[in-house]
């Protein structure tokens, strides 16, 4: 297995509401994706979908206890006020603040949100891993 990741694919109790919460962000959902049924984003290399919680669970072959599942995402950037800019437009587009931006103890600063399904999102600046042009991270 090469070592990659292609998506990653986040379950949803409603699919519109989703959809509509990653568009207040400022994703767009990619022309494939299938109204109704699942939303696909293509994000930096890779993609990420929704689609119906059941279906994944099924699909995955793993039963939903309905809690975490033990994943967190995370969305790098450059600086401490993206950082806040971020968790700001999360919470506004509907997400729960799960941590506000903070100094870490490996020197770099972030915080979490929650969006509308439980799916924790760190938004951090991680000195030891910048940025390049087209904003993948470079392990330093």
């Amino acid at each position: 297995m090469e070592q990659r990741l292609s998506l990653v694919t986040l379950g949803v109790t409603d699919l519109d509401r989703a959809i509509a919460f990653y568009r207040a962000l400022g994703w767009r959902p990619h022309p494939s994706s299938v109204p109704g049924e699942v939303a696909f984003f293509e994000v930096g290399g890779m993609v990420v979908g929704l689609w119906g919680r059941d279906k994944l669970s099924a699909d995955s072959a793993v039963v939903d206890a309905g809690g975490w599942g033990g994943v967190t995402l995370a969305h790098n950037v450059r600086t401490t006020a993206e950082v806040d800019a971020v968790l700001e437009a999360a919470v506004a587009a509907g997400a729960r603040l799960g941590r506000p931006g903070a100094a870490t103890e490996w020197g770099g600063y972030s915080g979490v949100f929650i969006d509308p399904d439980g799916h924790p999102w760190e938004i951090a600046v991680n000195p030891g891993w910048p940025l390049d042009d087209d904003g993948r991270v470079v392990l330093g």
